[in-house]
């Protein structure tokens, strides 16, 4: 049935298929590590309760994207050696010890203390307690290092040598570690997480918000996820084009791709906004672009040429359709980003941050754009990468282990139906979590609070509190 299929091919949807189930729950939980972090710190210096209420509220889900970013993360990483075993081998002496300090250094931190920041409240003191959910919250940000600094040495490749059995041998960690385009792109995944978890928050928010239900810790969290919205968004995107210039450096391949540059621009390349790549025809169909705006961006110059995919052999070439698709999928939802943190900038300003409807239907809507644009962003990345898994070292044809079409196809199918049931059961319960709120103590009493918080109370209170004013 499956002999048709291509092994690689099915090897790496598999590996695609895996780890993009996995990069979703790592980059909520690490965004939502440090806000637990900053909920617990504020309520230790304010003493206000509606801090310590939410951060009770958000650990089970922490507690729950954790689990399963772990077994998830477990999962993919076998298949490094079924079906990636010639690049564990040729790569391993490199990427081996980097993936087990993960271990060591960042998920132990993460795993011994997580306990505590879960249970241990009433048993270690608030001291205590608040330097376990730091350490959690480090831990996440050593994690997320470690695995980017191991993706990064994939990408822009330095620090090496050979040996005789083509094997990749350290020879300086430092550069290893700190190769061209880590830096970039730890910012920039961090980033990508905490703006994640602040859609997510703001989305929870705005959804209580709509429904009047817990208005004061409704309002709180939608309140400090727009802050790290307005914050966040327009510096990501400036970190964005300073990766972007690191990339046309170190992989211009990648970016004449994400451009769409099959041709190459001795005057001036054009910023091709929209379009439909035509690999047969090696052009852009139905173009919509602004002249010599790329040149400006990437450049800084009209005028400056940026070469094009003709000066590549085309064997070389990466898939451009997917990588032209998903960049502009991740800019899009970058700028949907910037535009909604820049509304609730402007009610905040009016005093409507909390009344203004419209502005929660959108931040719900937007809650899990940031799930999408991390995808996007992994997918522009990586599938820009191709065809190589170590960039111009390691060709993904010569990495693949000697197996048959047959039996990856087999354990992609068993992955996908297991995967579907575990990992969507678990996002289903996690979204019933996010739906149930606990009730304000104060709906039930007066508005006063509510009113202080600038918050609209519930219908139900206004109508208890008109009641009241009759003197029934």
């Amino acid at each position: 049935m499956f002999e048709n299929f291509d092994a690689i091919v099915l090897a790496r949807f598999q590996f695609a298929f895996t780890v993009s189930f996995h990069i979703i729950f790592p980059a909520f939980s690490i965004g939502l590590a440090s806000y637990l972090a900053v909920l617990q710190g504020l309520w230790l210096w304010t003493k206000q309760e509606v801090y310590l209420e939410l951060f009770d509220f958000w650990k089970t889900i922490f507690a729950l994207a954790f689990g399963m970013g772990v077994v998830s993360g477990i999962v993919m990483s076998y298949q490094f050696g079924t079906n990636w075993s010639v690049f564990s081998d040729k790569a391993g002496p490199v990427i081996g010890p980097l993936m087990g300090y993960e271990v060591l250094s960042a998920f132990f931190l993460e795993a011994g203390f997580l306990g505590v920041m879960l249970f241990g409240r009433n048993r270690v003191g608030p001291g205590l307690h608040f330097f376990a959910t730091l350490m959690v919250a480090f831990g996440t940000l050593m994690s997320a290092t470690w695995i980017l600094a191991v993706n990064s040495w994939m990408q822009t490749p330095q620090g090496f040598g050979m040996n005789d059995v083509g094997q990749f041998i350290p020879l300086d960690w430092w550069a290893i570690i700190f190769n061209p385009s880590f830096p970039y792109r730890l910012v920039h995944m961090v980033l990508a997480a905490y703006l994640t978890t602040a859609l997510v928050v703001g989305a929870v928010g705005a959804l209580h918000l709509i429904r009047r239900t817990s208005p004061l810790r409704a309002g709180k969290m939608f309140s400090m996820a727009m802050w790290m919205l307005t914050i966040v968004a327009p510096l990501q995107i400036f970190v964005g084009d300073m990766h972007g210039l690191n990339t046309l450096e170190h992989q211009p391949t990648k970016v004449m791709a994400m451009e769409g540059h099959y041709e190459s621009h001795p005057d001036g390349a054009p910023l091709i906004l929209f379009g439909i790549p035509n690999p047969d025809e090696k052009r852009i169909d139905y173009a919509v672009e602004i002249p010599k705006l790329s040149s400006l961006i990437l450049k800084h110059s009209l005028n400056a040429p940026l070469a094009g995919l003709d000066t590549v052999p085309e064997e070389l070439h990466p898939p451009v359709a997917i990588v032209f698709w998903s960049f502009r999928v991740m800019i899009m939802l970058g700028f949907a980003m910037l535009g909604l943190g820049a509304w609730s900038l402007y009610c905040r300003w009016r005093g409507t941050l909390y009344q203004n409807d419209w502005l929660h239907r959108l931040a719900l809507v937007m809650g899990p754009a940031g799930f999408v644009a991390v995808l996007a962003g992994w997918i522009t990345t990586e599938v820009g990468r191709q065809p190589y898994t170590v960039y111009g070292h390691l060709l993904t044809a010569d990495s693949i282990s000697p197996i048959s079409a047959p039996a990856v196809a087999s354990s992609l199918i068993a992955f996908i139906i297991v995967y579907f049931l575990v990992f969507g059961a678990g996002t289903f319960y996690i979204l019933r979590l996010m739906s149930r709120l606990p009730k304000d103590p104060m709906d039930d009493l007066d508005e006063g609070p509510i009113r202080t918080a600038g918050i609209t109370p519930a219908p139900h209170l206004a109508r208890k509190q008109e009641f009241d004013h009759h003197g029934h």
